[in-house]
């Protein structure tokens, strides 16, 4: 079986099950007509034993009329040779018959199909065949009086070993007949039921193979095909849900390509970027070097000091940019844990602000803080909130002009501490707002500082804290919200205060 196709498979299943439904059937009706000939058989003969026991005078007073009985069987079998005559005492014990010598295997007879038949009982009732101990036959049978009183029976099987051996004969025709015509049948549905299954079944599971089997040698693009193909609608039988599952699953992997191909083209992009911005302060850093090493001499000491500031300023973006990196590498790619505990909001906010402190006096800016009393504790890494919102509020003095106001807002709902950081610069052009927190790509190059490093580095921290970042619509500036899951109740200690002023 492990060698031959499905088809072949469901073609010898639907011609071994005709088979034997063939063969069922021709027993069933050899043995149904047997029966029905049997009780048609012992109906008519019913009254043989009555009228023999009537016409002649078998049992008497004075025992076995042997003359009687030996005409009567002689008669009787001469008339219809399938017929055999037994007499019988009223233990069911053979007194006499014509049997030949050696034929009689047994020579008690079962009363009880007797009597049952006797008293009126449904036909055909079989009896004990003294012939045969293995068959029981239809018979008719007749009680034999004296003086009113049972003295045995006269007991007639109606198909004697005669009309067994005739009736074997028929039966064997009959039955190599209905064989014929049951195979001649079964040949014909087989056939029949192998092309349909051929057509219904094994056709749609050989071309489902064939796009399978094609994966293999197509690579993505056979993936892809079969991702477009549509769902078997107009069929609900198991090919139609094995393939319905086959094209889930290429539209599955042809996702996750598009996917791994998208962040490759977002990590070259990437480092394309990023060389361009590592480029520019290296080349000037470099220019400047140059300039100093090569015309130290001619240099005033005032331009001296210039360059050297200039220099000093590019060899701070290269540092800060390196660091920015290593940062977010370390947070893309696990290295880096939350290490959560809970702590208040309010003082890492002063301490941030401290660090701002200068640079809002220089620019004539101020930063208002917004958030109730009673604000209680939250759950996060310290170090990392601090790096949100420093990389938030430096974003924020940047953009913002001087003398320009920085907004940030806090305040609790479900669960959490909702953080807003909004500032009154020019805002963010509305063609970076979908890429915002996105690598920055090389093709975009005239607006990569806006948002860049920095964001990527907040969002993938609040990720981490199971949070994220979102730009908010604003009238002005840029708006930011995120929100941090809460600890417990504590005390804030900033409440409506304008700090930088």
């Amino acid at each position: 079986m492990k060698f031959l196709t499905l088809s072949q498979r469901l073609t010898l299943v639907f011609t071994l099950l005709l088979l034997l439904c063939g063969a069922l059937s021709s027993w069933m009706q050899i043995r149904s007509g047997n029966e029905y000939s049997q009780g048609v058989i012992q109906r008519l003969s019913g009254n043989l034993a009555t009228q023999i026991a009537s016409t002649y005078p078998l049992i008497g007073p004075d025992g076995v009329n042997t003359a009687a009985i030996k005409t009567v069987f002689d008669q009787t079998m001469a008339v219809n040779p399938s017929v055999e005559v037994y007499l019988l005492d009223t233990q069911g014990r053979i007194i006499a018959d014509a049997a030949p010598a050696g034929h009689i295997k047994q020579r008690i007879i079962n009363v009880k199909p007797i009597n049952r038949l006797l008293n009126g009982g449904s036909m055909p009732i079989y009896g004990d065949d003294p012939r045969d101990l293995g068959n029981q036959k239809v018979f008719s049978a007749a009680t034999l009086n004296i003086h009113g009183k049972p003295a045995g029976y006269l007991y007639v099987v109606l198909q004697g070993e005669d009309y067994n051996a005739l009736a074997n004969d028929a039966h064997f025709r009959l039955l190599l007949v209905a064989t014929f015509r049951s195979m001649a049948l079964v040949l014909i549905f087989g056939l029949l039921a192998g092309s349909l299954a051929f057509r219904w079944v094994t056709r749609p599971v050989r071309r489902l193979t064939q796009q399978v089997g094609g994966l293999d040698q197509d690579g993505m693009s056979a993936v892809q095909a079969l991702a477009n193909t549509p769902f078997p609608t107009h069929r609900r039988d198991e090919v139609a849900l094995l393939q319905s599952a086959f094209i889930t699953l290429a539209q599955r992997i042809s996702g996750q390509w598009e996917q791994l191909s998208q962040q490759d083209r977002q990590r070259r992009e990437f480092i394309a970027n990023i060389s361009h911005d590592l480029r520019t302060p290296l080349t000037s850093l470099h220019g400047y070097l140059e300039t100093l090493s090569v015309k130290a001499e001619s240099l005033t000491q005032e331009e001296r000091r210039r360059y050297l500031h200039i220099a000093l300023l590019q060899s701070s973006k290269v540092g800060q940019l390196a660091q920015a990196l290593f940062e977010l590498a370390r947070l893309e790619y696990g290295v880096v844990t939350p290490r959560k505990e809970a702590f208040a909001l309010g003082d890492l906010v002063q301490d941030v602000y401290q660090k701002f402190e200068l640079s809002l006096e220089t620019r004539r800016q101020r930063l208002t803080v917004d958030m109730p009393m009673g604000m209680p504790l939250v759950n996060a890494d310290v170090s990392m909130m601090e790096r949100v919102l420093t990389n938030l509020i430096d974003n924020a003095i940047r953009h913002t002009p001087d003398g320009g106001t920085i907004e940030l807002r806090l305040w609790r709902q479900q669960g959490q501490v909702m953080v807003q950081l909004n500032d009154s610069g020019p805002g963010i052009p509305q063609e970076l707002k979908p890429n915002l927190f996105e690598r920055p790509s090389i093709l975009a190059n005239a607006q990569r500082h806006v948002g860049g490093l920095g964001l990527m580095i907040v969002r993938r921290i609040l990720q981490l804290h199971d949070s994220d970042i979102t730009l908010l619509d604003s009238a002005k500036g840029a708006c930011f919200r995120f929100a941090i899951p809460l600890a417990g109740e504590g005390n804030g200690r900033l409440a409506g205060k304008i700090l930088g002023e």
